[in-house]
């Protein structure tokens, strides 16, 4: 599976933070080529990769079928962050957090709370990138995914007052929050400044929570372009017609690294990390 080189600007994303994983013990693992300078990766298997577009970025996202002898599941979510204005031509940039690196927190028996972005009972997630909304700690952004073993029971912290809350449960038939059951597979808009207690009563659950302030300006979207007005949505269409943001420096529409690979990051200016 592929897709061809899009061009972003600002928004959608302006800053993704993708976690990688599989649902089913096996590896899995996605490569995003990012058009600045060649920079490219590939991860999987609990890794995160945050990706600023900033003022513009043309990138393709692979899925390869890196596993010979087993399945390639694939299991992410792919977070979108918009950038405010100040930022909007803010230079691309991305972070690699990779799976061991990103802490988890065990808040209650029964209970884990991966941090992608947001503190929780002292444990700090990686710095996001330097433009990224979540980099403001006023901001209040918080990426979590929990795990609650069946009866497990929590009481989820507060936000800061003027945020906005919610949770999408991914997995398990339901649970409990407060004095309401939710089924699976449902977005839930919650009152961030409440506390409600959160409990597997029907078997284990996980969860997917995201929460931030408002960032309080226009939107203007279009295609693969968030700006601010209608006037910059035009201009990053001229810019993408005149020079499709520094242009593909690969052979080909969809290029793909050797199966043998493994997972790292390539920056730009060609330093190259891997998980440790």
């Amino acid at each position: 599976m592929a897709d061809v080189p899009r061009p972003y600007r600002a928004g959608l994303p302006a800053a993704s933070a993708p976690r990688l994983r599989d649902g089913h013990g096996g590896p899995a693992r996605l490569r995003r080529p990012l058009g600045f300078d060649g920079a490219t990766a590939r991860y999987g298997a609990g890794d995160v990769q945050w990706l600023t577009a900033g003022s513009g970025i043309q990138h393709a996202e692979m899925f390869p079928l890196v596993e010979r002898a087993a399945g390639n599941p694939l299991e992410l979510f792919q977070i979108w962050l918009n950038l405010p204005a100040a930022d909007k031509m803010a230079a691309p940039h991305f972070a690699m957090f990779w799976n061991g690196d990103v802490p988890r927190a065990a808040p209650a028996a029964g209970v884990t709370v991966t941090l992608v972005a947001g503190a929780l009972d002292g444990h700090e997630p990686p710095a996001p990138p330097p433009a990224s909304w979540a980099s403001r700690a006023a901001a209040d952004v918080a990426i979590w995914t929990a795990h609650l073993a069946p009866g497990a029971r929590w009481t989820l912290p507060p936000a800061q007052r003027g945020s906005n809350r919610r949770l999408y449960l991914h997995r398990g038939a339901a649970m409990r929050i407060s004095d309401e059951d939710i089924p699976g597979n449902r977005w839930v808009d919650l009152d961030a400044e409440a506390a409600p207690l959160l409990e597997a009563r029907h078997g284990e659950v996980e969860f997917l929570l995201l929460q931030g302030r408002p960032i309080g300006e226009p939107v203007a979207q279009y295609g693969p372009f968030v700006m601010n007005t209608r006037a910059e949505i035009a201009q990053a269409f001229a810019t993408t017609s005149a020079r499709q943001f520094g242009g593909w420096p690969w052979p080909s529409l969809d290029p793909v690294h050797p199966r043998d690979a493994g997972r790292f990051a390539r920056h730009v200016g060609g330093a190259v990390e891997r998980p440790a």
